[in-house]
């Protein structure tokens, strides 16, 4: 097959950081081309230089042999490129039909053609068998759906090239097939894929072949047949991985360090409790809509309950999260960019947070620079962050990985008691994923106690010392000891269907 997109020695670097280092690589037309690296291996800078957001520092691109270098996104749209990110371009309260045309309204008589727009919509819902209204609030609808309207905009708008970055981390299996099949179907309209994911199974069963980056260079590609899990892990890691799940250093003991009782809030929660013992990492599954994330808002504070208590330690946590972090309470959110960090400011000041007030001296409570400097060094460095210089680098130039990482660190520098981690390696690889698992482990070997929120059974089984299953607002059942059943887990938490 002949290239549709090429790269030649392709390089960028920020802040004298190299993102992507001397990069060459053809894209054939009408493959799936699985783009796989750990977080900061370079695959996001070399896709915003392919859409227009960045522009190289070295190097050239070809698009069908022909030169090509956009000035910006719109030019990168303009000539058939379409991204369908993590985090979804899409205008909530606005319509499906209005999403599909927020560029550029029809018009009839000098007015927005609305009978057009709504023809034209159902022809490109029905084209992916999304059975909604083109009238429907985006905000109504389901994550997938939301990700099959990204999918409509870009067939709108005739791409030819459709990069999908981490597009099922937010799906429910049954959705994450569906996109699989809509997929296959664009391959077989002729459409290009780049999909990039840190789900290596999925990489495996739906690329035709596969890129792999580490520190910003290519270091393996080839065809999808030619590559097993094994050797993708080898070659995003620069080693061997003996194991996906570090040794377990804690142990648990019997002091409890975080009990909750009777937790309620009508609608949400119903009739919560639970244990959570020093050195313990408990985890706690459920399907979506089970109340997990809810459950965690609560303990924080960031939403009320209705009825129960929940007590650290032995002494009752009430009030708002500023309480409840003072009494030693930790809480890593599942939405880091949103929730965890401040994007546009450096590391040190996202890692100083929460713990900034210690850094306070006395009379005029002036901050101790050189102090706090010192600390968020030391941090960066435990939780082995990938990164400049921490006083000038902005959050948000960090791969998703190393977020994730000063969102735990913000933390750490604040020396909890309880960590409530929630979702903590959402689209994020193995090889951080496995640091995430270490730090959760030495925060229980430590004294401290983890109460591990995920949706991946897998992780839960392989780091937790006890599981607990949520359904409908209610803890259902647990499991106590390892080797953990994965089905029964399952079954526990699908139990209308048991």
């Amino acid at each position: 097959m002949s290239a549709l997109l090429a790269f030649k020695g392709l390089s960028k670097a920020f802040f004298g950081v190299p993102a992507v280092a001397d990069v060459t690589l053809d894209v054939a037309e009408g493959e799936v081309l699985g783009l796989i690296g750990e977080n900061g291996a370079g695959k996001s800078t070399l896709m915003n230089m392919v859409g227009g957001v960045v522009a190289p520092s070295g190097g050239t691109m070809a698009w069908r042999g022909e030169p090509y270098a956009p000035a910006d996104a719109a030019a990168a749209a303009a000539r058939g490129i379409a991204f369908i990110h993590q985090e979804l371009n899409l205008f909530l309260n606005l319509s499906v039909a209005e999403n599909l045309f927020v560029d550029g309204f029809p018009k009839k008589f000098g007015l927005i053609d609305r009978r057009a727009i709504r023809e034209r919509a159902a022809e490109l819902l029905a084209a992916l068998d999304l059975d909604v209204s083109p009238d429907a609030p985006v905000e109504d609808l389901s994550p997938g759906e939301r990700q099959l309207v990204e999918i409509a905009k870009a067939l709108h708008r005739d791409a030819e090239l459709i990069i999908f970055d981490e597009p099922t981390t937010s799906l429910t299996p049954r959705e994450t097939a569906r996109l699989f099949e809509v997929i296959g179907r664009l391959k077989a309209q002729g459409k290009t894929i780049i999909y990039i994911s840190h789900v290596l199974g999925d990489v495996a069963r739906l690329c035709d072949a596969v890129a792999v980056l580490r520190d910003g260079r290519l270091v393996d590609a080839g065809p999808t047949a030619v590559f097993d899990i094994a050797r993708m892990i080898r070659a995003m890691i620069g080693r061997e991985l003996s194991g996906l799940f570090p040794e377990r250093t804690a142990r648990p003991s019997d002091e409890v360090a975080l009990r909750v009782a009777g937790l309620g809030q009508p609608g949400v929660l119903e009739n919560v409790s639970l244990s959570l013992r020093r050195g313990e990492i408990l985890g706690l599954f459920g399907l979506m809509g089970s109340g997990r994330t809810e459950l965690a808002r609560v303990l924080f504070g960031l939403d009320p309950a209705a009825t129960g208590e929940v007590e650290l330690a032995g002494t009752a946590l009430a009030g708002p999260p500023r309480q409840r972090i003072a009494a030693g309470l930790a809480f890593v959110t599942e939405d880091r960019r949103a929730e965890g960090l401040m994007m546009e400011s450096p590391i040190e000041e996202n890692l100083a947070l929460v713990s900034i007030a210690r850094f306070g001296r006395a009379p005029a409570a002036l901050i101790d620079a050189d102090s706090l400097a010192e600390e968020a060094r030391e941090t960066a460095q435990r939780v082995r962050l990938k990164a400049g210089n921490i006083a000038r680098q902005p959050a948000k130039s960090l791969s998703g990985g190393n977020q994730q990482k000063v969102v735990i660190g913000k933390w750490l520098m604040n020396g909890p008691r309880v960590f409530i981690l929630d979702e903590p390696t959402r689209g994020v690889d193995v090889g951080a994923k496995f640091e995430i698992y270490t730090l959760a482990d030495q925060l229980a070997a430590s004294g401290g106690a983890v109460l591990f929120i995920s949706s991946e059974i897998e992780e839960l089984m392989g780091v937790c010392d006890r599981i607990l299953v949520m359904s409908r607002g209610e803890i259902v059942g647990g499991f106590d000891t390892a080797p953990f059943d994965q089905s029964a887990i399952l079954a526990m938490a699908f139990r209308e269907a048991a």
